[in-house]
């Protein structure tokens, strides 16, 4: 009768349920906001709540730290330049939260831009 529910779409029916709800403690609907936002899917948190909930569950930011170390700043700007565009590439493949996969490719593009300037 209902046919296939993954596990996702009930989170998804459950978090919607919660930000609408006016009876649901204001933590737990801001917590659903912030899951829900979290997916790319729309919140029912009303306008007037939104302002408290992003306090209280705000967006995490992301990250990449470069460090370049040479006496030659040429070397830096290029070396530099690279592991920035493999951070870039990652974020285009949509997996800018995968730590070990960015870091990764910005070893690999580190490698590439020291071997093209060093030989």
């Amino acid at each position: 009768m209902w046919g296939e529910v993954d596990d996702v779409h009930i989170l998804t029916m459950i978090h919607l349920a919660r930000t609408a709800a006016n009876s649901i403690p204001l933590k737990l609907r801001a917590y659903s906001h912030r899951w829900l936002l979290d997916h790319g899917l729309p919140s029912q948190l009303p306008d007037r709540l939104k302002p408290k909930a992003e306090r209280m569950y705000p967006q995490p930011a992301k990250a990449v730290g470069i460090a370049v170390l040479s006496k030659f700043p040429e070397v830096v700007t290029e070396v530099r330049s690279a592991m920035e565009n493999a951070v870039h590439e990652a974020e285009a493949d949509g997996k800018l939260n995968d730590s070990p996969f960015v870091k990764g490719r910005m070893l690999e593009a580190r490698a590439k831009a020291r071997k093209i300037l060093f030989g």
